[in-house]
């Protein structure tokens, strides 16, 4: 059988960093009992498209029957609202409106619905569509979403999958959202407190087979608590 990470590995570094943005890092953490942390990794606001990475191997199967905003299902975990951005590169980074963008992601246990039973997941959800979700951009650009905050699962650093297209259904982008990492990370915070998978051999941006070649136009911005939930803040960029 085929591991993830053994197939992550055979993919090869995806995506090429378009351009090397300043990288900006503001960390404030109180505790680990749930309070107030906010790390930004902010980049520049250099007008390039974002990184293109893989879409395997877990990829929405019929994502035009996914039209929703909340996308948890049947899944539980800390509470997490996705706010994403697309702009359009060719207008000087002006919001992009009426984009369709699709995410999907993993739930606490590193686990992806509509797919299983393989040596590449064993858990079986071939029947279930939790975590994945459809939605048109607004006059700002803007999409946002209800879910959980992801898990992870071996070979592969906490991420969210994006797949952009145009109003006609023609792909723009296919890209991923990298967390922040670290001491009083959002990530340690919810792996040590909620019931994941803890970071005992938790892979890193650094080492990961899609972020090793850098996260300077990929990497989120995060808010909030274990308590209250957290809230991501993104934005992509596309040739449209």
């Amino acid at each position: 059988m085929v591991s993830r990470k053994d197939f992550l590995k055979s993919l090869g570094l995806a995506g090429v960093t378009v351009v090397a943005a300043p990288f900006v890092l503001h960390c404030r953490s109180k505790d680990n009992e749930g309070e107030d942390v906010t790390i930004d990794n902010s980049v520049s606001t250099v007008c390039a498209v974002t990184n293109t990475e893989t879409e395997g191997p877990f990829p929405t199967k019929s994502p035009s029957t996914l039209v929703q905003t909340n996308i948890v299902g049947d899944r539980t975990g800390v509470p997490f609202e996705i706010n994403l951005i697309i702009q359009n590169v060719k207008a000087n980074c002006a919001a992009l409106q009426g984009v369709i963008v699709d995410i999907w992601h993993c739930d606490k246990d590193g686990n992806y619905s509509e797919y299983g039973g393989t040596g590449m997941q064993s858990t079986n959800y071939t029947s279930y569509h939790f975590l994945r979700g459809r939605q048109t951009t607004d006059e700002n650009g803007k999409v946002s979403y209800t879910s959980i905050f992801p898990g992870w699962y071996d070979g592969r650093a906490t991420h969210i999958h994006v797949h952009i297209y145009n109003n006609v259904g023609t792909s723009l982008l296919i890209t991923q959202i990298a967390f922040p990492e670290g001491s009083g990370s959002q990530i340690e915070l919810v792996n040590v407190s909620s019931g994941y998978r803890g970071m005992s051999g938790y892979t890193y941006n650094s080492t990961d087979n899609v972020f090793s070649d850098g996260t300077s136009n990929e990497m989120s911005t995060l808010s909030g608590s274990v308590s209250s939930g957290f809230k991501l803040e993104h934005t992509i960029k596309v040739n449209a």
